[in-house]
């Protein structure tokens, strides 16, 4: 019941675009259509998934001297952990963007340059300090077990995925009825996520 609560509250109730406002940039550039949504989707889940894993592993491990007393005589590194993430980052969004370039040109095209910037995309690093640095406010506890670490991430990437997807699809319908033109484009997509953000809100009295 543990996981599926932390799995509930990561997709709904803290949902890391409606409520933490994390990756705006590609949520507004990529979501025009469904397609390209879902492929930013999947890729962003990929990535702070298995991103948020390695650098818990790597910060209780080897970074944190007393969460691990095995690691005796080694300076505390927690100093390097924001460096460490960025390079974990990196390497999983090097390794999306070859395979999507290899199996997919079209999709590769339509993200055009939000899928590099997944790199920098506060979303993937800002879950990896949460983890870590604020697991407390996140679990209620300081030291979450990989599992706990693994669903919370999961469901943080799939929120985003359901999100971007959902937001895309109302963007397309919106294309078919007219808009002022003053209303066109960021205007009207800000005052859409406003909205959703809205009717999410409703998800927090839940867990």
């Amino acid at each position: 019941m543990d996981l599926i609560a932390i799995a509930f509250g990561a997709i709904f109730v803290n949902n890391v675009v409606l409520k933490q406002f994390y990756g705006l940039c590609p949520f507004l550039g990529v979501s025009t259509k469904k397609s390209s949504a879902i492929s930013m989707g999947m890729a962003v889940t990929f990535v702070i998934t298995l991103s948020a894993m390695i650098s818990h592993l790597i910060y209780v491990n080897v970074l944190v001297k007393d969460i691990n007393p095995n690691l005796e005589g080694v300076q505390d590194l927690r100093f390097l952990s924001t460096i460490i993430f960025i390079l974990v980052i990196a390497s999983f969004v090097q390794l999306v963007e070859m395979v999507i370039k290899k199996f997919s040109a079209t999709i590769y095209s339509a993200l055009g340059v939000y899928l590099p910037l997944i790199t920098t995309n506060c979303a993937v690093l800002g879950v990896a300090i949460d983890i870590t640095k604020n697991s407390e406010a996140k679990f209620g506890y300081a030291d979450p077990t990989l599992a706990q670490v693994t669903v919370y991430a999961l469901g943080i990437s799939l929120g985003y995925a359901l999100i971007i997807f959902l937001f895309s699809a109302i963007r397309e319908e919106m294309d078919a009825y007219p808009i002022k033109r003053n209303w066109q484009g960021i205007p009207i997509a800000l005052i859409t996520a406003f909205i959703m953000a809205m009717i999410f809100v409703g998800f927090g009295g839940i867990v």
